[in-house]
């Protein structure tokens, strides 16, 4: 088996410290060419039943420069 690091484990552990919550921002920028502000964390899930079926999922509450509030989910 080969030894990667899964994106969703790698966004969990990150989002685990607060002060990496600027590298989610960025992401969102990025990918969206809006800038936002992570405003909390709504909720969160994970299940897993074997190693290889792990599922994370977080909801994000974001404020993007125009003051709009946005939901979004990570998985």
């Amino acid at each position: 088996m080969e030894h990667y690091i899964r994106f969703d484990w790698a966004m969990k552990r990150l989002l685990r410290n607060k002060a990496n919550h600027a590298v989610l921002e960025g992401l969102m920028t990025s990918l969206l060419g809006t800038r936002f502000k992570i405003v909390r964390f709504l909720e969160s899930e994970s299940n897993q039943e074997s190693p290889e079926d792990k599922f994370n999922r977080v909801d994000i509450l974001a404020e993007s420069e125009k003051g709009e509030l946005v939901i979004f989910e990570i998985q």
